[in-house]
């Protein structure tokens, strides 16, 4: 299948390096060159990658498409990208609650949703909309004890903490600088991301942190993202303290057929289609497959674009959908319903 995007023309980018004839002495008299000597069996060459790095590509390794379907970039890559948001009216109310929950000045801001619903987009499109009188500290995946995650915090407001340091002496330092930025008329929110990795502790230890106030006024704000089970978790009866200072929350769920009949295009116009590459047949059985999880839906487009490449094709039908899944290459797909047969079983 991929033979035509790996294939190397072996003498191209070679035969200029092997045919340059050396300089003939000065003094030297003109002689007839010898004639060309090849073996019976053409001895194989490697294609010189010194050459090849200097040739002009239409489009990196990773976007071996976009030319050929007239795109700037890939349009379905997984990396959060805030340029691509697409907003479905699930999106604007996730996006609304971060928003007013930072605005407002909440203790606590709690934004849950499936693997994959676009959760952490909406936070990096939050973080690049907030200006300089708030100071953002984003941990990702924290973990650990009560002193590392205080480390975990001071690194990410990017101050020092030593490891040979107390406990009582990082808290000092946390505190400080609360104080000093809230004097300087900056807030600082924390925010973490995967916070369903947090313990019910950890959890508990950063509710501790928000108790640092200036009187009237939050002085340190918490936004917490992360999957279903954080929700499960701080709703526990033993969680009831850290649930109370949860002002603003939202539940992410995955898009509907009639979004996922605006979010595929959607990128696919931010990325330079001037016409439809991916029909409404083949749409359709795309949110079949993925149940509107933007993650997977990115991912099955990603792969149906690389076979219609393959085939010649400029549209991407149910059909070439299908191939995907018949050939297995959609682990995604694969993996979910290995997941159902254990849970039904």
């Amino acid at each position: 299948m991929f033979s035509r995007i790996l294939w190397f023309d072996q003498d191209v980018g070679n035969d200029t390096v092997a045919e340059t004839p050396e300089p003939a002495a000065v003094a030297a008299p003109p002689v007839e060159p010898a004639p060309e000597v090849r073996p019976a069996t053409p001895i194989p060459r490697r294609p010189r990658s010194r050459i090849l790095a200097f040739e002009q590509q239409p489009a990196s390794q990773g976007e071996i498409y976009t030319e050929h379907f007239g795109l700037t970039t890939r349009p379905f890559a997984l990396t959060p990208d805030p340029d691509f948001l697409y907003w479905p009216q699930s999106h604007q109310r996730a996006y609304t609650m971060l928003e007013y929950g930072i605005r407002a000045n909440s203790p606590i801001t709690l934004i849950t949703g499936e693997v994959g619903a676009g959760k952490t987009t909406l936070l990096l499109h939050l973080i690049r909309s907030l200006g300089p009188e708030i100071k953002v500290g984003l941990i990702s995946n924290p973990h650990g004890s009560r002193a590392e995650l205080l480390r975990w915090v001071l690194h990410a407001l990017d101050q020092p903490a030593d490891l040979n340091e107390s406990y009582v002496d990082l808290f000092s330092r946390f505190q400080n600088f609360l104080l000093s930025e809230y004097a300087a008329g900056r807030s600082v929110v924390l925010i973490f991301d995967e916070a369903q990795n947090l313990s019910a502790e950890a959890l508990e230890e950063l509710r501790m942190f928000i108790n640092i106030n200036s009187g009237k006024d939050e002085v340190l704000q918490l936004v917490l993202i992360g999957q279903p089970e954080l929700r499960d978790l701080v709703s526990r009866p033993n969680m009831r303290q850290f649930a109370q200072r949860v002002a603003a929350s939202y539940h992410l769920t995955a898009m509907d057929l009639k979004t996922v009949r605006g979010y595929i295009p959607h990128r696919l116009k931010v990325a330079g289609a001037q016409k439809r590459i991916i029909t409404g047949p083949a749409v359709d059985l795309i949110h079949q497959v993925t149940r509107g999880v933007p993650r997977l839906v990115n991912q099955l487009c990603d792969l149906a674009l690389v076979y219609a490449f393959t085939r010649g094709k400029r549209t991407v039908t149910p059909a070439i959908v299908q191939q995907v899944l018949d050939d297995g290459v959609f682990f995604s797909a694969n993996a979910a319903r290995h997941s159902e047969t254990l849970n039904d079983a």
